[in-house]
């Protein structure tokens, strides 16, 4: 996929491709995901690198990420683990919290107050990935959010593929995505709209490719066996258009 960089670096992007995470990688699969890792009281991070805040206290890479927990990233760090059915990337300068869904390894809100989350999830009930500007309804959908505080907590968010409920300020829509349909939540209206088309920023294929696996998944455009239009429309289609705010 075509992306733009946007206050993020290249090296950012390229984690799947260190050895110690393709070693990680390997190993949570290869021991059964995250069923076998719950079974085994073995931790639910496969990366950690740098400095992480788990509740407030520094984050080791034995611990256990669950809902009701709160996370934040340092400088130059990210984080990588699953919880339940869903696979979750954590970019450097990020806080988020994880609310607890009907069991303790379910999330039903992921609430992003600021940075970036790649994020795969299962299908099943809906959850939401929510930030200051944004509230996306999600079922069984990979998707790309970034909050830029400095930009009054202006959103961007990326169906990379699913179906999802999108709602800014009052403008709802609902995407359905095959290959990354992206938008900004904005924090003031622009044109009379607080959910506007956006341009892909900032994420890569490849990146949810691994965090599909990681739970045990395949991406849509893996399963059809093709890439489609590079446009952010969403569309296998080239000549897709992108959703429009109802």
């Amino acid at each position: 996929m075509n992306h733009v960089l946007q206050g993020r670096t290249e090296s950012e992007l390229l984690w799947f491709r260190r050895r110690g995470f393709l070693a990680a990688a390997a190993a949570w699969t290869g021991l059964g995901g995250f069923g076998a890792a719950q079974a085994q009281a073995r931790s639910n991070i496969v990366e950690l690198q740098g400095e992480a805040l788990l509740n407030g206290q520094r984050l080791h890479p034995g611990q256990t990420i669950q809902t009701g927990d709160s996370v934040q990233t340092g400088p130059g760090s990210h984080l990588v683990f699953v919880v339940g059915d869903s696979s979750f990337l954590v970019r450097q300068d990020s806080q988020l919290t994880l609310e607890r869904g009907a069991t303790l390894f379910s999330v039903s809100i992921l609430r992003l107050v600021t940075g970036a989350v790649a994020s795969v999830w299962g299908r099943g009930q809906q959850r939401r990935i929510i930030t200051p500007t944004l509230t996306a309804g999600i079922r069984g959908t990979g998707a790309y959010t970034e909050v830029f505080a400095a930009q009054d907590h202006r959103t961007y968010f990326c169906n990379c593929y699913g179906t999802i409920d999108m709602a800014a300020g009052a403008d709802r829509t609902v995407s359905v995505s095959q290959y990354h349909q992206s938008f900004w939540g904005e924090p003031q209206p622009r044109d009379g709209r607080s959910l506007t088309p956006a341009r892909a920023i900032n994420h890569t294929d490849e990146e949810l490719e691994f965090l599909a696996r990681l739970a045990g998944q395949r991406t849509a455009w893996q399963i059809m066996g093709r890439r489609g239009s590079k446009d952010g429309s969403g569309s296998l289609d080239p000549y897709g258009a992108p959703a429009q705010p109802r």
